[in-house]
């Protein structure tokens, strides 16, 4: 692909260590890639970091933030955003979203053992002491059975690409995985960025997810005609209270505090 001397891919050139999501070895354009190519090979660096600076105060104006505890400079941050899309082909996301569901499904299986009858430590697969010596691990909760035998509702797997471009599992957070709402945001972002591109693209949407957390919280909810679903949040000093504002007004549920909670009989 041509491009003008000017232009911000002009002499851009992969890494020989790393996978390039955008363009190969001899700096060809991805099939999956070209029109993301095209798009930021038709801008001047000028134009690149407007567009990066008008994106990053979108983010601003909006609230899009998150805290950092450790930070003295202040607690409150933009989420880091760069404009670069990365694309990844419709065929490959297939192959790794059956290898998602499965690796859920693995790991339900392995919660639902090791609190009941840990047949996977009998057996030897897992040494003992790495579960029932870990902090997350709550013995107390051993023959809990809960609502519906689900126990993970969602869960967010950090993915990495390896030097081939194989994808690769870094870790499986299952507690309270949270930021999807910087997702959703990013993603009206770039709509605004780089303006009916995903439609050429034809990118798949997420602005669904909201409503299908909803849905899932209700499926497992106790047997009862009209159940009730609440967002617990630690309070607007939390590192994700943005995340738990986002949810709450997306799924159209009430945002509480452990003091807002009480037990009826």
């Amino acid at each position: 692909m041509d491009l003008h001397p000017g232009s911000l891919l002009s002499k851009y050139k992969p890494l020989a260590s790393a996978y390039d999501e955008l363009v190969d070895g001899s700096g060809r354009p991805r099939d999956h890639a070209e029109v993301a190519v095209r798009l930021l090979g038709n801008l001047t660096v000028e134009q690149f970091i407007q567009r990066q600076d008008l994106a990053e105060l979108s983010l601003i104006n909006q609230g899009v933030t998150f805290s950092v505890y450790s930070d003295n400079r202040g607690t409150e941050k933009i989420f880091p955003f760069c404009i670069v899309p990365r694309v990844i082909a419709a065929a490959e996301w297939a192959k790794v979203e059956r290898g998602l569901k499965q690796r859920m499904a693995a790991l339900e299986l392995f919660l639902a053992d090791v609190y009941s009858e840990q047949r996977i430590l009998a057996a030897g697969v897992i040494p003992k002491d790495m579960v029932l010596g870990a902090k997350s691990y709550i013995p107390q909760l051993r023959g809990v059975v809960p609502p519906k035998t689900v126990r993970l509702h969602i869960a967010g797997v950090d993915l990495i690409r390896d030097p081939q471009g194989t994808f690769r599992v870094l870790e499986d957070n299952l507690r309270t995985p949270s930021g999807v709402s910087y997702v959703l945001e990013n993603r009206v972002v770039t709509k605004r960025v780089f303006q009916h591109a995903l439609e050429r693209l034809g990118v798949r949407p997420v602005d669904q997810y909201p409503m299908q957390l909803a849905k899932t919280l209700n499926s497992v909810a106790p047997d009862c005609d009209r159940p009730t679903s609440v967002l617990m949040t630690p309070g607007p000093f939390n590192s994700a209270y943005f995340e738990h504002t986002f949810l709450s007004r997306m799924m159209g549920i009430e945002l509480v505090e452990s003091s807002d909670l009480f037990v009826d009989d």
